[in-house]
């Protein structure tokens, strides 16, 4: 699916295009986008795997002892900034995978992680892992000293007309960016809550499109910055406002066709697309850990505002955790809405991807598909349903990760350890929080 480029395009890019400084990127262990720059006059030795840098200090890499790093370069994602640098010169951007000196893939990169859950996925006979991410956002305006506020640009809803405001002004410069670094943007429009964004680009194979979001994200915060606004892809940034998801729509493809497309099924889904379904849901818990991961995820994950609570599926109903879009034999998918843009979405895709292999070789069924609005349902008659929560916590949703040997070893112990870690001083660190909150609550205790 991705272009092929080679080392020689990349020396012709640089030369044509004024490329003065290339950005080698990696992502560490919470999603975050990590780069090392380099100039021109380097350019052999990126194209040559010959780049070092110190792992000790990024989060969920390696000790001191063990620190120096090789950054391999993935050429098909080869793209030239379209904004310039201080001195009127282009950057080229790479994304890469992190190795050690010795050339082995570095266990604790997740980029190198999904490569191996999806070498898995081939063993057992698929293609391709397609996903297609939807990253909501929100806009904010700066202060008069440049910092984030938490006014908004607009007060549009869901799809609304705003041609003339800021925020759509922005949205239109940052799909013109994108697209002319080689995205393929399919829709942008405004969400529901005010301020909120979203831009959905093309479909494609996990990996690239993991590869994409980080872009995706990086662009979206650069052009906002242009705009004098902020860009954040905070789970919920405003309290009585819809929060920011990243709906994931997965399928398998295999011998050049959708696995998951059976147009004898109930819903058009082949049993493999079922079994896929229910090991989804099965690890659902432990997933939410990888998918919601940070304290605030979960003050999205509450009744009210379009997020799932519960951990179910359906066609049409979009209160379940996972929906099955009405689609030609192509675009047949799983929709998992649960997920939010801080996901880490090297983790996240190789989370989605072991629990749903896991279900394939279990042959299961899922649950029957849920036809009502869960949240206008009783917890007795729920519990009747066999319908279970989402975790309510960051806390709850560690404790489900950790009895999941399954989305562990989806990890690795490397990258599990270095998440479980962080997490967990994510969550200690808020316990001991004293909040304006609970002080306006029980100072008069």
């Amino acid at each position: 699916m991705t272009k092929k480029i080679t080392a020689d395009d990349i020396r012709k890019s640089v030369a044509n295009d004024d490329v003065r400084f290339i950005r080698l990127t990696f992502t560490d262990i919470n999603g975050t986008l990590k780069a090392v720059e380099v100039p021109n006059s380097q350019l052999e030795k990126v194209l040559t795997n010959d780049v070092r840098f110190d792992g000790s200090s990024i989060d969920g890499f390696v000790r001191l002892e063990e620190s120096d790093m090789v950054l391999y370069p993935d050429f098909s994602t080869w793209s030239v900034l379209p904004w310039t640098d201080s001195q009127g010169g282009k950057i080229g951007c790479l994304i890469c995978s992190v190795h050690m000196t010795d050339g082995k893939p570095f266990a604790g990169d997740p980029r190198n992680n999904l490569k191996r859950i999806v070498e898995q996925m081939k063993d057992m006979g698929f293609s391709a892992f397609d996903i297609g991410f939807e990253a909501e956002f929100h806009l904010l305006k700066l202060d008069e000293n440049g910092n984030w506020t938490t006014k908004v640009p607009d007060h549009a809803s869901y799809f609304d007309l705003t041609s003339n405001d800021e925020s759509a002004s922005c949205r239109r410069d940052i799909v013109e960016t994108l697209e002319s670094i080689g995205f393929e943007v399919e829709a942008a429009h405004h969400e529901v809550g005010d301020g909120q964004q979203e831009i959905d680009f093309k479909f494609d194979d996990a990996l690239t499109t993991a590869d994409r979001v980080q872009t995706f994200k990086m662009v979206v915060r650069e052009i906002a910055k242009k705009h004098g606004l902020f860009a954040t892809f905070m789970a919920k940034p405003l309290q009585g406002q819809a929060g920011n998801g990243m709906h994931t729509n997965m399928s398998l493809f295999k011998n050049g066709k959708n696995a998951f497309y059976d147009k004898n099924n109930k819903f058009h889904l082949s049993n493999t697309a079922l079994y896929f379904l229910n090991g989804i849901l099965n690890h659902a818990r432990a997933i939410t850990a990888v998918a919601n991961p940070t304290v605030n995820s979960y003050k999205r994950l509450i009744p009210g505002y379009e997020a799932p609570v519960y951990i179910s599926w359906a066609s049409k109903n979009r209160s379940p955790m996972v929906r099955v879009p009405s689609a030609e034999e192509v675009n047949t998918r799983l929709e998992m809405r649960s997920a939010d843009p801080t996901a880490n979405p090297y983790l996240l895709l190789a989370a989605c991807l072991a629990a749903g292999l896991d279900g394939i070789k279990r042959e299961e069924m899922p649950m029957d598909p849920i036809n009502c609005n869960l949240f206008d349902v009783s917890e007795d008659q729920r519990n009747k349903m066999g319908i279970k929560p989402l975790p309510s916590t960051l806390h709850n949703a560690l404790k489900a990760f950790k009895e999941d040997k399954l989305i562990q070893d989806a990890l690795g112990k490397h990258l599990t350890q270095s998440f479980t870690s962080s997490k967990e001083l994510e969550w200690s660190q808020y316990a001991e929080t004293v909040s304006d909150w609970e002080r306006n609550r029980y100072m008069g205790y």
